[in-house]
């Protein structure tokens, strides 16, 4: 190993859509997406001994899409998916499943001496074990001035805390929210009353992050660095569906921050990703030659 691989870490699962189930998972999602620029990524999860686990891990290796996969005695996640009119979905997502119960081993240790990049989010942090194990990996990843450590806030079905948030806060050096958990966060933290950008600075700074990833969905997305903003609005595009976009849109960003684009540049890029997974069905589409020859 060397001290180049990217992670995305937290929940496997099977998203199980309208017409049929798709592979899903943040943490698989950005792992995938960052995987086609080109980058050794990893994906760290749990799955159970079932045949929706052996589905997932055939899937990954179909799309050569490397893992650290344990199997506990719990069943594979699934998520129902239903979409809006315009696409959107709403989702509810089955409880104490494997990815609930990722396991810290000396593998992912090792892994976490190796890593250079790894984006984690809140929802896998719901149970404990999982929690500790995210934390435990964080603690033991290398510090230094090209490590991205990415908290990519998805508040879903009440399943977070002021607890968990503030100290995912605290771990990350890069935060990504969008509009909507961004006014959730300001209400658990007592701060309301003040505009989307202000509230953005505010955390940057209490938190000293690098970076501050805002998504308004069709409004735009900002992306702050210390005294500077960068603003791109959003494509208008055919939707299919916007499962993913967010998480293709995180690793876009990343892979062109890791190789060596300003802001502004790997703005773009995010932007024209993850409007691209938006004319897409399911979360991991092939993106296009064009897109990925930008980097």
């Amino acid at each position: 190993m060397n001290n180049n691989i990217i992670v995305g870490m937290g929940e496997a699962l099977w998203d199980v859509l309208p017409e049929g189930k798709k592979i899903g998972g943040a943490p698989a999602n950005f792992a995938y997406h960052i995987s086609q620029f080109g980058f050794n990524s990893r994906v760290v999860s749990a799955i159970g001994d079932d045949k929706l686990g052996n589905e997932i891990i055939e899937n990954f290796d179909s799309k050569d899409l490397k893992y650290i996969i344990e199997k506990v005695p719990y069943p594979t996640g699934t998520v129902q998916v239903e979409l809006d009119e315009a696409g959107v979905p709403c989702y509810d997502i089955k409880e104490n499943v494997a990815w609930d119960n990722i396991p810290f081993t000396p593998e992912l240790e090792e892994l976490a001496h190796n890593t250079r990049s790894v984006c984690f989010g809140s929802l896998a942090q719901r149970s404990i074990v999982s929690r500790e194990t995210i934390n435990r990996f964080l603690d033991v990843m290398p510090d230094g001035e090209g490590q991205c450590k990415i908290f990519d806030v998805n508040l879903r079905q009440g399943f977070y805390s002021k607890e968990i948030l503030c100290n995912s806060f605290r771990k990350c050096n890069i935060l990504k929210i969008n509009d909507e958990e961004l006014i959730t966060v300001s209400r658990m933290f007592g701060y309301p009353g003040i505009d989307l950008q202000d509230k953005c600075w505010i955390l940057l700074a209490k938190y000293n992050l690098k970076m501050l990833i805002l998504t308004c969905g069709i409004n735009g997305s900002y992306v702050f660095i210390p005294g500077v903003v960068s603003f791109v609005e959003t494509p208008k595009v055919e939707v299919a569906d916007t499962v993913g976009a967010g998480d293709s849109f995180t690793a876009a960003f990343v892979a062109a921050i890791l190789k060596g684009k300003t802001v502004p540049e790997a703005h773009k890029l995010a932007v024209d990703v993850s409007a691209f997974v938006c004319t897409q069905n399911g979360a991991m589409p092939k993106l296009p030659e064009t897109i990925k020859a930008r980097l």
